[in-house]
C-alpha cells in the first residue's frame, strides 16, 4: 500500500510541476509581448531631446 501511495504522490507532484512550468511559459510570453509593444510604440524624439518611455526600465 505504501509504494502505491508514493507512486500516486509522485504523479500528483509531477503533474503539478508540469502545469506550473507551462503557466510560467505563458506568463513569460505575455511579458515579452508587452515589452515588445512598449519598445515599438515609443514616442519619437521631439525637438532633439531624450526619447520618453511609458515604462521606467
Amino acid at each position: 500500500m505504501v509504494p502505491l501511495l508514493l507512486v500516486l504522490l509522485l504523479a500528483v507532484v509531477l503533474f503539478g510541476a508540469g502545469f506550473a512550468l507551462k503557466a510560467l511559459w505563458w506568463i513569460a510570453l505575455i511579458v515579452l509581448a508587452v515589452w515588445l509593444l512598449g519598445f515599438l510604440m515609443r514616442s519619437t524624439p521631439a525637438g532633439g531631446g531624450r526619447r520618453s518611455r511609458w515604462y521606467r526600465w
